[in-house]
């Protein structure tokens, strides 16, 4: 049986990326945005031409479908078989993702829980496909 969402079909997401400003001229600023503070910033000043560099409220997605993946689950990492159950009632809103520190015994076993509660898993065959080549 195909496992299906409950969810609307519409998923529209903002792609807009904020960078911090000057980002890409000095090795010590990370990608990560921050809002300009300078007395003399051009960005802070939202001169023309000087880019997207200033969050705000209308950039953000639509709070329907905030957070939700391309096939219309919510994300819910699981670590062990016992995280798994608690998806039981909720398998048409929320599938399961098993975080990347779980080892490939643990992985096999979530997998065929999953299989058998009717839960779909985002990364079911990760970490099992090379140890199933050799």
């Amino acid at each position: 049986m195909k496992i299906t969402s409950t969810n609307p079909k519409n998923i529209v997401k903002k792609g807009v990326k904020f960078n911090r400003l000057q980002h890409h001229r000095f090795m010590r600023l990370d990608e990560r945005w921050r809002k300009p503070k300078g007395i003399d910033c051009r960005s802070r000043r939202r001169f023309k031409g000087v880019g997207v560099n200033e969050v705000k409220i209308g950039y953000g997605s639509n709070k329907k479908t905030r957070n939700l993946l391309p096939n219309g689950f919510y994300k819910f990492r699981v670590s062990n078989v016992k995280d798994l159950e608690l998806l039981l009632m909720h398998n048409r809103k929320y599938c399961a993702e098993i975080a990347s520190n779980v080892s490939a015994r643990s992985r096999k076993a979530i997998v065929e829980r999953a299989a058998q509660l009717n839960v779909l898993v985002s990364n079911g065959n990760a970490k099992l496909r090379a140890e199933e080549s050799e």
